[in-house]
């Protein structure tokens, strides 16, 4: 089964590049179309919100369909917009066209989240996640960075033309060498309302909406903090992002092996050490050599983030698609709120000062961990 699901990463790898990879490409775009860049901003933020908004219900509504086709059709969706997006002319054609792939962006997600979850024995669960969750943190090392890298060296059409390639090797992959997959959980006819009366599972996404949205709070301002308060230039910011992301591959890999066993444990272990690399990053902001090292810390531990907070909303119940489809909206709709909500606190305090901003959300974070350890768990 782990071969299964190293063919389905590199669609996460592919489509997360999709939504991720035109943050470095948006002061291109600003100029090759005219426009401000907070209005190029929507690209990603309309994208995130249509996930957030219509990720559950796109998968009830393509449910009757089989999983592979599923699958294959949305990598396709992706390919297309991709390249159609290299070839307009008019921002709000471009932000329509970057709209329909997010339609399917939960589909893929949730449809391979539920086959690692599904095939895996429950104790190596945490561990077949995160095999899946690596296309993610590839995205963070590579796909955001080659499109950036791409625009630079030819233009932002080059961009994403690349996304397109990514995805359509991703989308051959699965062609080939994935079997049918069947899902274990009946699919539902209606919208499962019961779901939603399950204490269990609100208590888990309050806890991963708060803690996304304290990692996105900082990090989505991570290149401007480093060149403006660190002092670091473009190519130095360059190698931190790849630094950051390179030994997160390393913290995915860690957390897989200890949710399983270790949730509660594991879980506030890594808010603990957040929130002290988060202090260390506000007092050592103005020290290059530190700040080096801290970024190093920092992507070891973020990474594991989506992992930990995925494993704590999908523990909370068996219907593993339906969740998972919940998961993928709360986690974007978490990583706009924490970027809004680290803008305004830029705006209103500085961007020296803008860590303070993720401290107050995993303190929030902490506080539904101990509501969720004293209602839903208990041996610890």
């Amino acid at each position: 089964m782990n071969r299964n699901l190293y063919v389905l990463a590199p669609g996460v790898f592919g489509i997360t590049t999709t939504e991720f990879g035109v943050i470095g490409v948006l002061p291109e775009l600003a100029s090759a179309f005219r426009v401000s860049i907070e209005k190029a901003g929507w690209l990603l933020s309309a994208f995130a919100l249509i996930v957030a908004v219509f990720g559950p219900f796109m998968l009830l509504a393509l449910s009757s369909f089989k999983r592979k086709s599923l699958l294959i059709f949305s990598l396709l969706i992706f390919v297309t917009a991709n390249v159609l997006s290299a070839y307009i002319t008019h921002f709000y054609l471009l932000l329509a066209v970057r709209m329909i792939p997010a339609f399917f962006h939960p589909v893929y997600w949730s449809i391979a989240l539920s086959a690692a979850g599904e095939t895996s024995d429950p104790k190596e669960k945490s561990m077949a996640v995160s095999i899946i969750f690596s296309g993610l943190t590839l995205a963070t090392v590579l796909g955001v960075p080659l499109a950036a890298f791409m625009s630079d060296l030819f233009s932002w059409q080059s961009s994403f033309l690349l996304t397109a390639f990514i995805n359509a090797v991703a989308l051959a992959g699965v062609w080939i060498y994935l079997p049918a997959i069947q899902s274990k959980t009946e699919t539902s006819k209606g919208f499962p309302s019961h779901i939603f009366y399950n204490k269990h599972l609100w208590i888990g996404l309050f806890l991963a909406f708060f803690t996304i949205a304290a990692m996105y709070s900082t990090y989505g301002y991570i290149a401007d903090f480093l060149k403006n308060i660190t002092q670091m230039n473009g190519k130095q910011v360059s190698l931190m992002l790849f630094l950051f992301g390179t030994v997160g591959i390393i913290g995915n890999k860690i957390a897989g092996k200890y949710m399983s066993r270790f949730p509660f444990q594991t879980t506030l272990l890594f808010l603990m050490l957040l929130s002290g690399i988060h202090v260390l990053i506000w007092y050592y902001r103005n020290l290059f050599s530190p700040m080096i090292w801290i970024v190093g810390c920092w992507g070891l531990v973020h990474s594991g983030g989506f992992l930990i907070s995925n494993i704590n909303v999908t523990s909370s119940s068996d219907s593993s698609e339906f969740i998972n489809s919940i998961f993928t909206s709360c986690g974007n709709l978490a990583v706009t709120a924490g970027t809004l909500f680290g803008g305004f606190w830029i705006a209103h305090y500085g961007i020296e000062n803008i860590v303070w901003s993720s401290i107050i959300g995993i303190i929030l974070a902490l506080i539904m961990l101990l509501i969720k350890r004293k209602y839903t768990e208990t041996n610890f």
